[in-house]
């Protein structure tokens, strides 16, 4: 699972995703991408299946760069708690997702290949993707 090693703080507030992306917008790496069209909390294990799904229909042919990073805590009270005494412990990391952001690049591969991994990675993940490509930018 994605974590990061160490953060400043240990525990951070809840806030919304609004607003589109700014940053991450275009291809950087591969030829071909996966972009978000919905905000979301993407949780680790997420990320990582659908890094395991791109992986095993490309049979590790090509290379895949993952764009996106959990690096946001989300605390979670044990079950059966009582309200108050402070905040839970951490229970997982989220990558904070906004409209228009690149999720996942591929290079190496043919454009059918990369759309179906790429496709096969979106049915993973809880939102609405889309395949984009340098050629088509």
């Amino acid at each position: 699972m994605l974590m990061p090693r160490k953060s400043k703080y240990r525990k951070s507030h809840k806030c919304e995703v609004t607003g589109n992306e700014t940053r991450g917008l275009e291809l950087s790496f591969g030829q071909y991408g996966l972009k978000a069209l919905e905000p979301i909390w993407l949780n680790s294990r997420q990320i990582e299946s659908a890094r395991r799904a791109m992986t095993r229909y490309i049979k590790r042919g090509g290379k895949i760069w993952i764009r996106v990073f959990p690096a946001k805590p989300v605390t979670k009270k044990p079950q059966e708690v009582r309200m108050g005494g402070g905040k839970g412990s951490v229970d997982h990391y989220v990558a904070v997702i906004r409209p228009g952001r690149v999720l996942f690049e591929m290079d190496g591969i043919s454009k059918e290949v990369a759309k179906e991994a790429l496709r096969l990675a979106a049915h993973k993940l809880p939102i609405k993707t889309k395949f984009i490509s340098k050629d088509e930018a």
